[in-house]
């Protein structure tokens, strides 16, 4: 009987959970409401700021409640070229500009998009770290769904009434830079979660890992394994399709 892997480990929570103590709080669009559906609301960009864990900046946004007599203060995912002071508009009939947020519905086909919602009403989910985006492709008005193509290339179909925000997620190019040293790469996971440094599997003993062991540091076995796997043995490449290098270039059908 073998030790209990690293993989297995990781679902008990424990000492693997996120490190949230310093964050900022879930960035998320407004609640829908009747000035969204029917019109729009606009809002005050107060404040861009560093959220810990997070590789794209916030933005603190300033709106008048539409009931009540105060303001709420929403955090957004700031998008490329997004300032203090800058006015932005949430809502069906808000203009078609970099910040604003419109269901994906009303926009034309084109539109480099993000923090996009993946069901109406879920204050999005797609296409939000630094420098991502997603592009509207087409629209289907009988049917009320609209396709876009995600950052990975491939293409999902959503309803129209989901909303997004015009514009790429800010702080793109984030990992040009090279860490270049084991301290960066200590600061950058510390904020994160306790996933580094990593210890591969073909470095430890059999007991510690299904890889490990053997006079050489090789797998010794077809890295690919089941997607019915029992836990223990569930390492490497998990119901791969198809493994190696991929050749030639990538066709997109539209």
């Amino acid at each position: 009987m073998g030790r209990v892997i690293r993989n297995q480990r990781k679902g008990a929570g424990s000492i693997f959970v996120a490190r949230t103590h310093r964050r900022k709080g879930a960035a998320k669009l407004r609640s829908v409401d009747y000035a969204e559906r029917e019109g729009y609301i606009r809002g005050l960009v107060k404040e861009i700021i560093h959220d810990p864990g997070r590789g794209a900046p916030l933005a603190k946004v300033q709106f008048r409640d539409p009931y009540r007599f105060k303001t709420r203060t929403e955090l957004f995912i700031a998008t490329e070229g997004m300032y203090t002071g800058q006015f932005i508009f949430c809502g069906k009939k808000a203009q078609l500009a970099v910040g604003n947020t419109l269901p994906v519905g009303e926009l034309p086909e084109g539109t480099i998009i993000s923090n996009i919602e993946e069901k109406p009403g879920d204050r999005g989910s797609l296409a939000r770290t630094s420098g991502n985006y997603a592009t509207v492709i087409s629209h289907s008005t009988e049917d009320g769904i609209t396709r876009i193509r995600l950052p990975s290339g491939s293409k999902k179909v959503l309803k129209s009434k989901c909303r997004a925000t015009v514009g790429i997620v800010a702080g793109g190019g984030r990992i040009d830079k090279p860490l270049l040293k084991a301290g960066r790469a200590f600061y950058m996971h510390r904020a994160k979660r306790n996933s580094w440094p990593r210890t591969r599997g073909v470095a430890m003993n059999p007991v510690d890992h299904p890889h490990g062991g053997g006079n050489h540091q090789n797998i010794g076995k077809a890295s690919t394994i089941a997607r019915s796997a029992v836990p223990g043995q569930k390492v490497g490449l998990i119901a791969a399709r198809r493994t190696g290098l991929l050749r030639g270039t990538k066709k997109i059908k539209e």
